[in-house]
């Protein structure tokens, strides 16, 4: 399945461009599902897979009604725990959404995606709707920090002592975890990664939309290095909303003159990864899927590509000491390994570098990521850090004393 994931600076028109680009998809033949928070015109609301064309379906989410079944759900398995400690049941009536909620329920939305749950024969290709860009880079990155969560604090090993928890909660004096903490937990854990596989798979790309001008230029540059952090791929830099550039008015040929240098500037910045693809403002807001088929340009400026340019495996490689930019390795303590990270835009002053036990912990501006190093770099120390050219590069220096010896 072609999975692309559609994000962009607040009141860009993301949903827009989101709802023509499942448009154009299934006016090529490809059996395609919306997923979005959002209303759009002309589209059911229906929080299950609803029929718009024959072939192309969308689905609502409702982070409300989400929240409001896990929390019931949680509370079913906690009964007997509650009434040991005089706690009163919650009715679903009484219960209001937290912040946090709707991430949640696009998760949920994007695992039944993922798992086929929505559709006997499956789909071509699913888009979806993300929330604005900071958000969605943080939501992106929520399924590997939450499956990080519950390796730590329900760490799946412990699972081999349960036949010994009786015997443990008589010397400790307390109750052991119950078995169903621990299915839960892997029930959690087995959702989350069909998500991050689905996010990480090499055919979803992230297309990125975003209305000419100054503040969507700062939020675009800004967003590449979470975006390099993250190892997303973006297909697409979709300018929305373009003004014709020739017009006898004096403040809209401003407007315009202001579009047309920043998608100059877009152009060089984003020739190599996405060259912007241009969409017209329509004059007014799309109110039907008419309108939303006006702006696709016969199709063939929102298309997504079949082949899928998806994402690298990994953002980051391994080079050996005085080896060309590339892949690389070692096979013994003497030569220093270098872990390679591009980060376009990053600075020095907004770049944060610790190592804890066998993962680094990255910090660029606003951007976080843990990431575990791969075995031969565990067995080193690191010794040294640089950013240059856009590229992070640390310095590990095998630890004699970890190395296997060789006669």
């Amino acid at each position: 399945m072609r999975t692309v994931l559609v994000t962009g600076p607040g009141g860009a028109g993301r949903t827009t461009v989101a709802a023509a680009t499942a448009l154009a998809g299934s006016r090529r033949g490809a059996r395609t599902l919306l997923i979005s928070a959002d209303a759009i015109p002309g589209f059911p609301s229906a929080t299950g897979p609803a029929r718009v064309t024959d072939t192309l379906w969308s689905v609502r989410t409702d982070s409300a009604e989400h929240f409001r079944s896990e929390l019931l759900a949680l509370q079913d398995q906690l009964s007997g725990v509650l009434g040991m400690l005089g706690g009163n049941h919650l009715d679903g009536e009484e219960l209001t959404e937290l912040p946090g909620s709707d991430q949640l329920a696009l998760l949920h939305s994007l695992h039944r995606a993922a798992q086929g749950d929505w559709s006997r024969d499956g789909y071509d290709l699913l888009v979806v709707d993300l929330p604005p860009l900071r958000e969605a880079l943080a939501l992106l990155a929520l399924p590997e920090q939450l499956r990080r969560y519950l390796r730590r604090l329900v760490p799946q090993e412990r699972q081999a002592a349960r036949a010994l928890r009786p015997m443990l909660a008589q010397l400790a004096g307390v109750p052991m975890p119950a078995h169903w903490l621990y299915e839960a937990a892997a029930r959690r854990d087995a959702e989350l990664a069909a998500v991050q596989a689905l996010v990480e798979d090499r055919a979803t790309t992230l297309r990125l939309v975003a209305e000419p001008g100054p503040a969507a230029e700062d939020a675009l540059r800004t967003a590449r290095t979470g975006l390099a952090l993250q190892g997303a791929r973006v297909d697409a830099l979709v300018a929305n909303r373009v003004l014709p550039r020739h017009s006898p008015d004096p403040w809209f040929a401003a407007l315009a003159a202001q579009q047309e240098k920043c998608l100059d500037h877009w152009r060089e910045e984003w020739a190599a990864a996405a060259p912007p693809v241009e969409v017209p403002h329509l004059g007014r807001d799309p109110q039907d899927p008419a309108d939303l088929a006006a702006l696709t340009g016969g199709d063939a400026a929102l298309a997504v590509d079949d082949r899928g340019t998806g994402r690298a495996e990994n953002p980051w490689w391994i080079e050996e000491s005085g080896t060309p930019d590339g892949p690389g390795g070692t096979d013994g303590p003497d030569g220093i390994l270098i872990w390679c990270l591009r980060l376009p835009g990053a600075v020095k002053k907004d770049l944060q570098l610790v190592r804890r036990g066998n993962e680094l912990l990255l910090t660029v501006g606003p951007f976080h990521r843990i990431v575990p190093l791969e075995s031969a770099l565990r067995r080193c120390t690191v010794s040294g850090a640089s950013l240059t050219d856009g590229v992070l590069r640390v310095r590990f220096t095998p630890d004699a004393d970890l190395w296997p010896r060789t006669s």
